[in-house]
Parts: structure tokens; C-alpha cells; sequence
């Protein structure tokens, strides 16, 4: 297909460098670059996944743990049913 395109200045010159060093015409430096670029977007980015880490939260003094109940109480107050 035949368009016409119009390239920064910059873009171009880092174009035409490509082309140079790569021995390569410059239409097919410009259809390998989009082609990357385009690859590029339609991958989706590996996103690490969510972890949790566990830690010791320790026991504090004064509270009994078996009663929970008591516990809620001390918390949140005498309200929290």
C-alpha cells in the first residue's frame, strides 16, 4: 500500500541511521519499526502478582483470647452488637 507519511525531523534522521547501519531501504526500516511498536502495544504487561505477607502480630498483654465476647467489648466498646 502506497500513503505518504510525514515524519518529524528527529524521527527521520534516527530512521534513516537505522537504514544506514542496517543496509536496509528505508521503507522496510519504517515497516519493521511499526510493525515492533504496534507487537509492542497489543502485548499486555505482566502485572507481578498480588502476595500477602504474614507477620506476627504479637499478643497483648491483659487480654484473654478465649473469651471473645469480653474482647469484642474491649475493642469496640459496649455497643458494637
Amino acid at each position: 500500500m502506497r500513503t505518504t507519511l510525514t515524519l518529524d525531523e528527529d524521527v527521520a534522521a534516527d530512521v534513516k541511521a537505522e537504514a544506514r547501519r542496517s543496509g536496509k531501504p528505508f521503507k522496510a526500516v519504517v515497516n519493521e519499526l511499526l510493525r515492533a511498536a504496534l507487537h509492542l502495544r497489543r502485548k499486555p504487561r505482566a502485572v507481578p502478582p498480588f502476595t500477602v505477607r504474614a507477620r506476627q502480630l504479637g499478643v497483648r498483654s491483659g487480654l484473654d483470647y478465649d473469651r471473645i465476647a469480653e474482647l469484642m467489648e474491649h475493642v469496640e466498646g459496649p455497643l458494637q452488637r
